[in-house]
């Protein structure tokens, strides 16, 4: 224990105190004890601390700062160089803020394109997620504060987010959702990692002891701290005993006794009290020094310039017909879309930031070599119809060489709290797109996006470039891009499906119930379409550039991919090289190939280079459920070396010893996971990947109903507080603005109402109110009284407890 002496001093009170926040980003501190208190702030791509009423939503004003492209867009550079550059300049910047802990980078899988906090995240790939994310692990610690990579486990979708279980087999749990977690911990050395809202396997994962103990812990090594999502702790002593840290944001005096009676019981011992303070401890000390010799202030315009670069390097050319671009320096172009004017340039929510500036298209456009015609809105960015501003744009489209049209999706479709309804532009900007073609072929689309989007559309331009969320230098990185200041250089990291329907978890993502099935398996991303043989528009890994290359010489063994790529065009630019592990032959089921390597190489204009790619532990391995360990299949396996994973240009044969496991699948009947073809696998088949029968889906009235279920509680007061809930939702969808505050409350479970509340409600109140919703009227408002009454003289007394020990 490294903090032994400081725990000694403090007694179990004391010690259970400090194990909950002090506020909605700050901890408990012991000042007597020698314990000072810590500042935690969101962060994903660039710190949110609040200014003023602190929320976790993002929806108060928080601190300027510089904010970053968006992991969705950075994912796309492929360049872990480049992430731990933007790691280190967002550590800084926290450190500058007093900020101790930066609530990020998420790295979830991404499983379904359609999950509103994409943006958010990296990639459908755990090995592209997992190595970009441990290099921001490695940049933001570089600073002596903490990352904390979230939100672990499983979590991949934001309806009923809080208390949604996530029903997954353990293959497709340690192979596709953890593995990502596992190289940020083995590489990186995370000082923290966020626990999910949800439920995996039917235990919540802040105190699932699979997730926290045995793999996070046991398997991994991880040795820092693990803390809560805000308001995700259901049970804050068995999060404690199996591996929780720390409870954000204030659940208040409720919290403390809750881990005394438990340690009282027996529930808990005092030294699981005891390991997760030491954990906390360490975090604490050696952050808060970090921070306190940190300096004040850092290089605003050299972050710009950083995020510039790092927009511009993660830019994907998708369409380029006839060498449209990169256009020539006087050029006319007519500028056309919203977004040109109003950039749309991060995702809403907590990650949202307070951008020191924001670059706009039309501004950068201004000295760029390029000339303006003018500029037309075009459309209405929440989808309204509106004739004249289509017509003023087509007039404008005609007076140009070039049409430069900026489409893409507004600040609501994609969002924390809120799962996007489909993949499409809105219908408004479709039309707008094939009106001004008609006036003008040369109609280049940019698109600003945090997802991926079904393109129907795509023969109406003659280029399609997309800018993700390219933060808020991201205009200034399109211009770049667009006449040929930068060579485009980035690739897709998650594919682009022709449709929804197309998609493996199109019937099993963000249903009514509860349980979320993870029937699909292995199959997420490009696994599926390409073991299942489902056409795509945009495969991934994919991305054109302004100049061309080859791959010659290719050596290969198990442990290392040699190959030499040139240059073979006019203009200096970037090559991002991918290396896919498959086995034609294989015995136990797998997808037809899967990212094991990548590296980007950065060439002039017929330059060559000889590039030697490693193949670490995860090159071949499978999680075998009848051992209970990673295996490896003998035999002959295929490394595929490609510009992406459908542009396979160089193939070797290598041989790999095999760990001579049992095939854990011996005498089972799958045929749609053997055929990849997943999209509706039948219960029995499901079942027997999974391992038991298929978990009951029915509505509890308990601590965990969301207030959106009260529905079916048999109480008419829940009643009025559904329906009055419901219709503020339905009315904000209505106005095109669905309100993200009450969307949160109506999908948040009654328990959050004493996590959430810094102690105003306790858990005995929501008992109470537990009670009025299963028919207990009377003694249901009684007990919420009682329980308030002693709720506010139990914090008092704790609190001052606390102060004068």
């Amino acid at each position: 224990m490294k903090n032994a002496e400081i725990i000694a001093k403090l007694n179990l009170e004391q010690k259970c105190a400090l194990l909950s926040g002090a506020g909605t980003f700050t901890t408990r501190g012991c000042p007597k004890g020698g314990v000072p208190s810590i500042t935690l702030s969101d962060g994903p791509n660039g710190v949110r601390k609040q200014a003023g009423a602190a929320d976790h939503l993002g929806l108060n004003p928080s601190v300027p700062a510089t904010c970053f492209p968006t992991a969705a867009t950075v994912a796309c550079s492929w360049d872990p160089a480049l992430g731990e550059q933007l790691g280190q300049a967002m550590g800084e910047e926290a450190a500058a803020q007093e900020v101790a802990v930066l609530l990020g980078p998420g790295l979830n899988t991404k499983r379904s394109p359609l999950c509103g906090r994409n943006f958010e995240y990296f990639s459908e790939d755990p090995y592209l997620s997992g190595k970009l994310a441990a290099a921001y692990v490695r940049g933001i610690q570089s600073n002596g504060i903490a990352a904390c990579p979230k939100h672990f486990a499983v979590n991949s979708q934001e309806l009923r987010r809080m208390a949604s279980d996530s029903v997954v087999d353990e293959r497709t749990l340690r192979e596709l959702y953890l593995t990502g977690f596992e190289i940020v911990v083995k590489e990186a050395h995370p000082k923290t990692i966020m626990s999910s809202y949800n439920l995996v396997n039917g235990t919540y994962a802040n105190e699932n002891a699979h997730l926290l103990q045995d793999i996070l812990r046991k398997d991994w090594g991880f040795d820092g701290a693990v803390v809560t999502d805000w308001g995700g702790s259901n049970d804050h002593a068995l999060g404690v005993k199996n591996g929780s840290t720390l409870e954000m944001p204030a659940p208040g005096g409720d919290a403390v006794r809750e881990l005394l009676k438990a340690v009282e019981t027996g529930k808990i011992s005092e030294s699981d009290v005891d390991a997760r303070l030491d954990e906390l401890l360490t975090l604490v000390l050696d952050t808060h020094a970090a921070v306190e010799n940190h300096s004040r202030s850092f290089d605003a315009d050299a972050h710009h310039a950083l995020a510039r670069r790092a927009a511009a390097e993660s830019v994907v050319l998708l369409k380029n017909d006839g060498d449209l671009l990169p256009l020539a320096a006087g050029a006319s172009v007519a500028v056309i879309g919203d977004f040109a004017e109003t950039p749309r340039y991060q995702g809403a929510g907590s990650s949202a930031v307070n951008s020191i500036k924001v670059d706009t298209f039309l501004d950068c456009l201004k000295d760029s070599g390029l000339h303006s015609v003018g500029f037309a809105a075009g459309f209405d960015r929440q989808g309204k119809p509106d004739d004249a501003k289509k017509a003023e744009a087509v007039a404008l489209a005609k007076k140009a060489d070039t049409v430069l049209l900026c489409l893409g999706l507004d600040e609501i479709k994609e969002s924390e709290g809120l799962d996007r309804a489909d993949m499409k532009l809105a219908d408004n900007q479709i039309e707008l797109l094939q009106a001004v073609q008609q006036a003008n072929p040369n109609t280049v689309v940019i698109v600003s996006a945090g997802a991926s989007l079904e393109t129907p559309w795509l023969a109406h331009c003659r280029a399609l470039v997309y800018g993700a969320l390219g933060g808020q230098a991201g205009a200034g990185a399109m211009v770049d891009v667009l006449t040929g200041k930068i060579n485009p250089s980035g690739k897709l990291a998650e594919t682009w499906a022709n449709a929804h329907d197309d998609t493996p978890a199109r019937d099993n993502f963000a249903g009514a119930g509860r349980t979320v099935q993870y029937r699909e398996g292995l199959y997420v991303g490009y696994r599926y379409y390409q073991t299942a043989g489902v056409p795509v528009a945009f495969p991934f890994g994919y991305g054109l550039s302004y100049t061309s290359f080859a791959y010659s010489e290719l050596k290969a063994d198990a442990r290392s991919v040699t190959l030499t790529v040139t240059n073979t065009g006019s203009r200096a630019g970037a090559e991002i090289v991918q290396v896919y592990a498959a086995k034609p032959d294989a015995q136990i089921f797998r997808p037809a190939q899967e990212l094991k390597a990548f590296t980007k190489v950065w060439l002039e204009a017929g330059e060559s280079k000889t590039v030697t790619l490693p193949l670490d532990d995860k090159a071949f391995r499978y999680w075998n459920t009848k051992t209970d360990s990673w295996e490896v299949e003998g035999g002959t396996y295929e490394l595929r070396v490609g510009a992406n994973s459908a542009d396979i240009r160089l193939t070797a044969a290598v041989e790999v010893n095999g760990t001579s496991a049992p095939n854990p699948y011996a005498g089972k009947a799958l045929p749609h996971y053997t055929s990849g073809k997943v999209q509706r696998v039948p219960d029995d088949e499901w079942e027997i990947l999974l391992g038991h029968p298929i978990p009951a889906d029915t509505v509890k009235i308990d601590r965990n109903m969301t207030l959106g279920e009260l529905n079916h509680s048999r109480s008419p007061l829940c009643w009025l507080v559904w329906a009055v809930l419901t219709g503020l939702l339905n009315a904000s969808y209505k106005r095109g603005k669905p309100n993200l505050n009450v969307m949160f409350q109506y999908n948040m479970p009654l328990r959050a109402l004493a996590k959430m509340t810094n102690g105003a409600i306790s858990m005995g109140m929501v008992d109470g109110i537990v009670l009025e919703a299963k028919g207990f009227w009377v003694i249901g408002l009684l007990k919420v009284i009682v329980e308030a009454v002693k709720n506010i003289i139990l914090n008092a007394q704790l609190e001052s407890r606390l102060r004068n020990s």
